[in-house]
């Protein structure tokens, strides 16, 4: 009796290899030439499987164009790059991997913070240039005693808080997904509004989605809302916050510091005005990818992928809704 033949999984961003090594355990893995909507849909034409990162996005007319797609891997926690609504539709099941970047990417968040209160770029520079005036003492300060204000208190921003509560830092957060009680539970004390938020942290650290009602929720407005010599972090999405807004408050003393792992536009421009800040830490969008979270993420996501091919409902299925409408499309 003849085998059934093996699912085919069309790669568009390169997995660590234990997820690769998993995938190929059940499935056929091809890899994608390009990174274009056209190219994928024209290698995916028997694909049942597709695993992406950035690039493509996951539109309805890419899922549309791939008639035997049932599954789509999301390589990474956040999925505003994938069109959820149009998955359901079009009956494709979007699996992710929310829970394998938290460490790293909180971790990330206080690294950040720890630069910001430490001045390490002025002080890094002082030391190598032998430098070593009374000025290098000026504006250090401590994580203890500072009060955290967590936007957004998911797996990242609950994790944040484990992390800060070992500073001796005190906690609030503010999510809208989320009752008092829970907050309690994931160890902030619950705060009845942004505003309440922005006006009551010393350290605002931004852990939301990016969504039409998070996109630049971080404005001018919310900036004057802070705390005078207030720092900002952001290592969620780069559209959460007015990178212009944060730019004049740091301009202008209204902020002290500020930490981005993430751009507007990534990556951003070489003239970007932040970068030309002192007072600014930048990374290029990496709080999430260590590599024990790569391959916890691949691991995640491919694990995900095959329960779909197999017919079996997965975790981390971010349209429930479709649910078993993959099976129905072959």
């Amino acid at each position: 009796m003849a085998a059934e033949p093996r699912p085919i999984v069309l790669l568009a961003v390169p997995p660590h290899p234990d997820g690769r090594a998993l995938l190929e355990q059940e499935a056929t893995v091809i890899e994608c030439a390009g990174l274009t909507e056209a190219a994928v849909i024209a290698a995916a034409e028997e694909a049942e499987g597709l695993l992406i990162r950035h690039k493509p996005l996951c539109t309805e007319s890419l899922m549309a164009a791939c008639p035997r797609l049932r599954v789509v891997g999301r390589y990474g926690a956040g999925l505003d790059t994938v069109d959820l609504a149009a998955a359901t539709r079009v009956g494709v099941a979007i699996v992710h991997a929310p829970d394998a970047n938290a460490p790293a990417a909180a971790e990330h968040a206080l690294m950040l913070m720890l630069h910001c209160v430490k001045n390490t770029r002025t002080t890094d520079r002082m030391a190598r240039a032998g430098d070593w005036r009374q000025v290098r003492y000026q504006g250090i300060t401590e994580l203890r005693g500072k009060t955290l204000g967590i936007i957004g208190v998911g797996r990242i921003g609950r994790t944040v808080a484990q992390l800060a509560a070992a500073f001796g830092m005190r906690r609030i957060g503010f999510d809208i997904a989320l009752s008092s009680d829970e907050l309690r539970r994931r160890g902030v004390e619950p705060v009845d509004s942004l505003e309440a938020l922005l006006g009551g942290a010393d350290i605002v650290t931004c852990h939301t989605p990016l969504t039409e009602r998070t996109r630049k929720l971080i404005d001018r407005a919310a900036v004057a809302r802070m705390k005078r010599g207030a720092i900002f972090i952001n290592t969620s999405r780069g559209g959460v916050h007015d990178e212009t807004a944060v730019y004049e408050a740091l301009v202008e003393g209204r902020l002290r510091a500020a930490g981005l792992d993430v751009w507007e536009q990534e990556p951003p421009s070489p003239d970007n005005p932040l970068f030309r800040l002192d007072q600014v830490v930048c990374t290029p969008h990496v709080a999430g990818v260590t590599e024990e979270a790569d391959r916890a993420i691949a691991l995640q996501v491919t694990g995900e992928m095959l329960r779909v091919l197999r017919g079996d409902k997965p975790e981390a299925l971010a349209n429930p809704e479709v649910w078993p409408r993959p099976l129905q499309r072959l």
